[in-house]
Order: C-alpha cells, then sequence, then structure tokens
C-alpha cells in the first residue's frame, strides 16, 4: 500500500506545523520521518493516520491512490504504536493485542476461536511466545514495545505508523530493537513509516529517510544518498559530526574539493572528519597546518581534535587505529592536513 501527502499544511494558533510538504512512500517501503524537536514529524504522521486534519483546503492523503483525506481514523486500515506503549495495564498481554478485534461490530469480529489463533501467531511474530497470561508490569520495555506493536498489526492495517518506537528504551535495548525491527519488516513488508530524532536510527534501518525542518521536507533519499549527498548544510550537519571550514582556497589546494552549488566570497567548505587525511609536517609539503590538541581513542576508531595554525580554527578527524599509530604523533605536535580523495560539499552560506 503506497502512501501520499500532497501540499500538507498544518497550524496550531499562529504556530506552523507543517509548511506545504508532500511526501511519496512506495508500497512496502520502510521510511523514516527524521528531523530535530519541533520539525513536524510527528504532525505528518498522525495527519496520515486521520489523528489529526491539515489546515482547510490543504492538499491531500491518499493511500495507493484512494484519497482518505475526510475519511475518520478508524477507516483508514493505519496500525499505529506510540512511543510510550499505550497499554491497557489491567489487560493480560492476550486481551491487549486482541483488543482492536473484539471492539469490532459484531458481523465483522472474528469468533473466538479465530482471535486466539491470530493473537497466537503474532506473539510468535514478536518473539512473544507463552508471554500471552502476563501483565504489561512483568515485562520489559522492548517486551512491552514488541506488544504494541503486536496489537496494532492483530487488525491488519494496510500502512503501519510508529511514533518514535524505541525513544522510551534505554541504548543497548533499543539498538537490538530496532534491527529486530528490520528484520521484521523484511519478513511482513508491510508499508512502514516511523518518526525518530535518532539519525543512526534512521540511517541503519530504513529503505529511504525524509529529513524534516521548520515545518518544510529537506531532503529525501536513501541513507547513503543524504548522508553522501546532502542538499544543503542543514542536513550536512544534522547528519553526524561535521568541519565547517573558513580558508576554501587552502583546502583546495590539498585535495578535491566538488563544487555542490556557487562558491561565494563568503563560501564554506563542509567536510566530515574521516574524508581528512592527517601527515607528519615536513618542510615543502603540501597541507594545511595544524597542532594536535587531544586524542580520544576509545573505540574502533582514534578521533582527533586539532588546531588550524592560520587561523584558530578547531577540526575534527576520525582515523583508523593503523592509520593514527603509523603517524606516531602527540599531543601540541604540529601536523599537517589534507582532503581525502572523496567528495566535500561547497555552499554559498553566509556566515
Amino acid at each position: 500500500m503506497s502512501v501520499t501527502a500532497t501540499s500538507i499544511t498544518k497550524s496550531f494558533g499562529r504556530y506552523t506545523a507543517l509548511d506545504d510538504v508532500s511526501l511519496d512512500v512506495g508500497k512496502g517501503k520502510l521510511v523514516a520521518l527524521l528531523g530535530p524537536s519541533g520539525s513536524g514529524k510527528t504532525t505528518l504522521l498522525r495527519i496520515i493516520a486521520g489523528l489529526e486534519h491539515a489546515d482547510a483546503g490543504s492538499g491531500a492523503i491518499r493511500f495507493h491512490g484512494q484519497d482518505v483525506t475526510t475519511q475518520p481514523a478508524g477507516e483508514r486500515g493505519v496500525g499505529f504504536v506510540f512511543q510510550h506503549y499505550a497499554l491497557f495495564r489491567h489487560m493480560t498481554v492476550f486481551e491487549n493485542v486482541a483488543f482492536g478485534l473484539r471492539v469490532r461490530s459484531r458481523h465483522q469480529r472474528p469468533s473466538s476461536r479465530e482471535i486466539a489463533e491470530r493473537v497466537e501467531s503474532l506473539l510468535g511474530l514478536v518473539q512473544l511466545d507463552g508471554l500471552g497470561r502476563r501483565f504489561p508490569s512483568q515485562l520489559s520495555g522492548g517486551q512491552r514495545q514488541r506488544v504494541a506493536l503486536a496489537r496494532a498489526l492483530a487488525v491488519e492495517p494496510k500502512v503501519l505508523l510508529l511514533d518514535e518506537p524505541f525513544g522510551a528504551l534505554d541504548a543497548k535495548v533499543r539498538k537490538d530493537l530496532r534491527r529486530w525491527l528490520r528484520r521484521f519488516h523484511d519478513e511482513v513488508q508491510l508499508t512502514t513509516l516511523f518518526v525518530t530524532h535518532d539519525q543512526e536510527e534512521a540511517l541503519e534501518i530504513a529503505d529511504e529517510v525524509v529529513i524534516m525542518n521548520q515545518a518544510r521536507v529537506e531532503q529525501v533519499g536513501t541513507p547513503q544518498e543524504v548522508y553522501d549527498r546532502p542538499a544543503n548544510p542543514f542536513v550536512y550537519q544534522f547528519l553526524g559530526n561535521v568541519n565547517v571550514l573558513r580558508d576554501v582556497t587552502a583546502w583546495s589546494e590539498t585535495g578535491p574539493v566538488l563544487d555542490n552549488g556557487r562558491l561565494a566570497g563568503d563560501g564554506l567548505l563542509y567536510v566530515r572528519p574521516h574524508e581528512i587525511e592527517v601527515h607528519l609536517h615536513q618542510p615543502g609539503t603540501a597541507g594545511v597546518p595544524a597542532v594536535l590538541k587531544h586524542v580520544h581513542g576509545a573505540g574502533s576508531q582514534v578521533q582527533l581534535s586539532l588546531e588550524l595554525l592560520s587561523t584558530r580554527e578547531p577540526v575534527e578527524v576520525e582515523l583508523s587505529r593503523a592509520e593514527f599509530l603509523a603517524l606516531s604523533v602527540r599531543g601540541n605536535d604540529p601536523v599537517l592536513l589534507r582532503l581525502r580523495p572523496t567528495h566535500a560539499l561547497e555552499q554559498d552560506y553566509a556566515i
């Protein structure tokens, strides 16, 4: 089931939550709505679900070409999973999952046997076999979130919507659960949109990433596209660490600089820490002079904090352990920096 949002605008009083936003999600895709707080992610998700409505006369929502803009949420065939689970604490896991089936009208409600079979099947699908008699308070946070997912799936939705599904979980559980969600999605192939402000989460599991900022969509693309070819400075700085460098002329003499727009007199160069090489300071060798200030060696990569001699700008660099050990440098040692043979982004961007 494809999902299309066209020219959606939504205001709350004087505050504009969405400003002429359009989105096209292909059938069976797992799509992340990514952006800082207040960018409009959750509002867009709730409008797609029918829990909110766009401003009068604004745009349309279509499921597989069918206009559902005026349809109430209960008729759209959407499964919605909230950040804080929203489970019924007085009900068992089994009854929580069965709830959406039991409240259907008499002529649409499955038999008790069919409900039991479907619930047991879903509990197996979300790896909660044998836990149907427990109450939510007897489960871990990750297990409760999977119960919420099973409940959303019980009514056989056309589209699955997840609002910060892992935001209330600790880092280890969140990482395990998002990898499980990717495997789960590959199995069920249900069109899924999920809201997150976690860049790593979106880039790891989504087929496509929709980056939002200040009520608008900044860029849509695969994780690799938005990370390697950011559309503008906001996307570049939002996705991972980035050095913003002023002396473009000096850096352009050390390595390839791809033109991604006009380079104005006050143009800036955007370079990620892993796109910079570090060399020993030797007379007659090309490079931007810098001094090593700090070394952070925990983890698979070594992070270096440096300061440019010409402008006193701070620069962050990431090297492999082998590269760093081969340099044999210490704090306050002079070095030369060069751009690696990869892309960087020049942008006409006023300081």
